[in-house]
């Protein structure tokens, strides 16, 4: 895998104004039934989302779609990252029937494609693991058509039989978000390490090379192009498939707060630098999030790697 060593970047005064929101980032509040029909279901299980929880700016369209990414493993976290909303304490005893509620909800609402994720659970020996195992299995048992994307925390300090059991689960997708630039971990990710994220992904693809690996990335928290241009190298040192970059949105005051709103023109030109790179997917915009359209990208992450496979056998 590639090593880089980055030198500190500028960094904006404290007291400096946050800049004012785009027009393209403003989105509309949900109105339609289905929203809040797949509200009621979720409600009903007692599962959480990370729409919810991250206060997601996409949730209203998702929603109303019957997408939504699930969060299990509580509402709690036992990290206190900057960029996150997601609140940090305590968690609660891990739920036992959490993965049969889960598969209720898959078969119910007939998904195609869904998306867990969850807190981060440092306070338990596997990190929570075998929860994502327990959840895919679940709904492989209840619904075997529908195609599994998981977006796991980075199981600092675990052993690794952890994720190797998570990849003999077999989730079509296994994503694990960088975030940041490795300059900006310090500020903004400081329970996490750089180099750990990226070794995650890195053994991910070597126990299954045939697995699609997921990473994402935010953009206007003080990070340079060059930089963001070094961890799309760092991804495909570690063979990663698809790469998402989206602004970051401060939830409050209290969290890291936003340097600037990068132009839909800058997007365009990083997933350009990315397909470039190598990576098989690349979605790049505004509002991108790591699990934005994930089932319509999914079927498109497919077909791009039987495009370079016949390619390459040609």
């Amino acid at each position: 895998m590639a090593t880089v060593t980055v030198k500190a970047g500028p960094r904006s005064r404290p007291d400096a104004p946050t800049p004012r929101k785009p027009d393209w980032i403003r989105v509309k509040a949900p109105t339609r039934p289905v929203y809040f029909e797949t509200k009621r279901l979720l409600r009903e299980k007692r599962l959480t989302t990370v729409c919810e929880e991250a206060a997601c700016p996409n949730v209203g369209e998702c929603w109303s779609k019957r997408h939504a990414t699930v969060m299990i493993l509580g509402d709690t976290c036992t990290r206190a990252c900057a960029f996150c909303n997601v609140k940090t304490g305590a968690p609660q005893p891990v739920d036992a029937d959490e993965p049969r509620h889960l598969a209720d909800v898959v078969e119910t609402m007939e998904l195609e494609h869904v998306v867990i994720t969850s807190v981060d659970r440092d306070d338990l020996e596997d990190g929570g693991a075998f929860q994502f195992v327990r959840c895919i299995e679940a709904i492989r048992a209840r619904r075997p058509r529908t195609t599994i994307e998981i977006l796991t925390p980075d199981f600092l300090r675990k052993p690794l039989s952890a994720v190797d059991a998570i990849v003999a689960a077999a989730p079509d997708v296994y994503n694990h978000n960088l975030e940041t630039v490795p300059r900006l971990y310090r500020t903004v990710r400081p329970g996490a390490r750089y180099y750990h994220s990226l070794k995650l992904l890195d053994h991910v693809k070597s126990r299954d090379p045939a697995m699609f690996t997921k990473s994402g990335l935010m953009v206007g928290l003080g990070e340079e192009k060059r930089e963001i241009l070094q961890v799309m190298d760092d991804l495909r040192s570690a063979a990663v498939d698809f790469l998402t970059v989206g602004q970051y949105l401060q939830p409050t005051v209290r969290h890291h707060k936003v340097e600037r709103y990068v132009e839909p023109a800058e997007f365009d030109g990083y997933a350009k630098s990315a397909r470039a790179k190598g990576f098989l997917m690349v979605s790049a915009s505004p509002l991108t999030r790591s699990s934005y359209h994930a089932g319509e990208d999914f079927q498109k992450l497919r077909a791009a790697r039987a495009a370079h496979l016949e390619a390459a056998a040609s």
